[in-house]
């Protein structure tokens, strides 16, 4: 008995009846199905890489703005900070001025009360200075000058005198 060569012809022809009905339903059936599924599986590998490459693509969009406006956001605050820098300088000398043009009016009202309260006390201390210089006067010479002075006016013209060599 030989494998490739059956004994009996019938045999041979259901064999291959047999494998021609396999042939063509693995042929007709199987294959196309098969076919579809691939053809499926690689439309969707295709679509499944087209949109990977979309997305990559939208992430590149996306990051290239994030950076545009990342460094427009930089550009902004050193402007802001430029300008705040540039306030507060001018507002520091605002402030500067106003407080030496205060401290210029103060000196100045502190000048004129001083000047002011310097006369106030000459004026009330030179009636008293002339008598007490006339005292002495008179208890160094032992006479009275009281009435020869006010007479004459001689201790208003010396304190004339000292106040003119005090201002100038």
């Amino acid at each position: 008995m030989n494998p490739l060569f059956p004994d009996q012809y019938y045999e041979f022809v259901v064999g291959f009846a047999v494998f021609l009905v396999t042939l063509f339903v693995v042929g007709n059936v199987l294959v196309p199905r098969l076919q579809k599924t691939l053809a499926e599986r690689a439309d969707a590998i295709d679509g499944a890489i087209a949109r990977a490459a979309r997305a990559q693509e939208e992430v590149r969009d996306l990051e290239r703005r994030y950076h545009e406006q990342l460094e427009t956001a930089r550009r902004e605050a050193a402007l802001l900070r430029e300008e705040a820098r540039e306030q507060g300088a001018q507002i520091k000398a605002e402030l500067r001025a106003q407080a030496q043009a205060e401290a210029r009016r103060l000196i100045e009202t502190a000048h004129a009360q001083i000047e002011a309260d310097r006369q106030a006390a000459f004026a009330r201390l030179r009636p008293e200075i002339g008598r007490l210089s006339t005292d002495l006067a008179s208890r160094m010479i032992g006479e009275s000058l009281t009435e020869n002075v006010r007479n004459s006016g001689i201790v208003e013209r010396f304190l004339d005198e000292l106040e003119n060599r005090t201002v100038a």
